[in-house]
């Protein structure tokens, strides 16, 4: 590969990085725990958008039990985020001829 080719893709690359980081703002999913009774939605940055708690958990004795179904939540929400940003980092870097398994900083 020679060295203007390398420099066109390098170029190319940072403009498809700035066009992800864009994408990646927008993205937005939604974790739940305990069959939907608490759901978590998150960006693709991982910053917490909202929780959503079904009222029959709103019980004191249930404390416990609700702080649990948060956590659930938030994990099952940023495994999605997590997948979300690697398949557009796949899509993105898939011309660009970079080696397999190559992480890109976020």
């Amino acid at each position: 590969m020679d060295f203007l080719k390398m420099m066109k893709q390098a170029k190319q690359m940072q403009e498809q990085m700035g066009s992800l980081q864009e994408q990646i703002a927008d993205i937005e999913v939604e974790g739940t725990s305990g069959g939907g009774l608490v759901a978590v939605r998150l960006n693709g940055k991982g910053e917490m958008k909202g929780v959503t708690i079904d009222p029959s958990l709103l019980k004191e004795e249930e404390g416990e039990i609700l702080e649990d179904l948060i956590m659930a939540a938030h994990t099952d929400a940023k495994v999605k985020v997590d997948q979300t940003l690697q398949e557009k980092t796949q899509e993105l870097m898939g011309g660009l001829g970079l080696p397999a398994g190559m992480k890109l900083p976020f």
